[in-house]
């Protein structure tokens, strides 16, 4: 993370994310760094889905409609987070990291969003593993992701 958090900073560019399936681990991940609160606004932490409805404005229509594992979900929480806590870039995790399957969709089945500047896109990712890995693993890759834009690939 300490280089995600010096390119931020290089770029001054804010952040902050909505983690369900993660429970706050890219949180935990950006603020070991020293200085991030340079860069870092906060994170919303919806586990349940009764935390998406009532912090986030999504509707039990959408959670019915879509589930809250989706793309579309992924995308309300990337794009709340953003408005909600005034950022240039705003990451939004959803999934299922086990043991069960939830919503009909199997473990490992993770949707991260990524809203930048006024754009967004959804990664949707088939990790392996058990609960610690499947939550790194979701970590990890959108690191890279933000890496990579901040690099200056386009992603979006």
């Amino acid at each position: 993370m300490d280089e995600l958090v010096k390119k931020l900073i290089a770029n001054n560019l804010t952040i902050a994310s909505c983690e369900s399936l993660t429970g706050g681990l890219f949180a935990a991940s950006l603020t070991k760094v020293s200085g991030v609160s340079k860069v870092y606004k906060g994170s919303l932490i919806t586990y349940q889905n009764d935390a998406k409805i009532r912090l986030l404005g999504l509707f039990n229509e959408e959670i019915g409609r879509y589930g809250v594992i989706s793309e579309y979900t992924a995308s309300f929480m990337a794009l709340k987070t953003k408005e909600l806590l005034d950022v240039d870039i705003a990451l939004s995790f959803t999934g299922n990291a086990g043991p069960d399957t939830l919503e009909g969709k199997k473990v490992g089945l993770v949707y991260i969003g990524i809203c930048i500047k006024d754009k967004i896109k959804v990664f949707e990712c088939n990790f392996n593993g058990n609960r610690d890995e499947i939550r790194n693993q979701s970590i990890d890759f959108a690191k890279k992701i933000l890496l990579d834009y901040l690099s200056g690939k386009d992603l979006i």
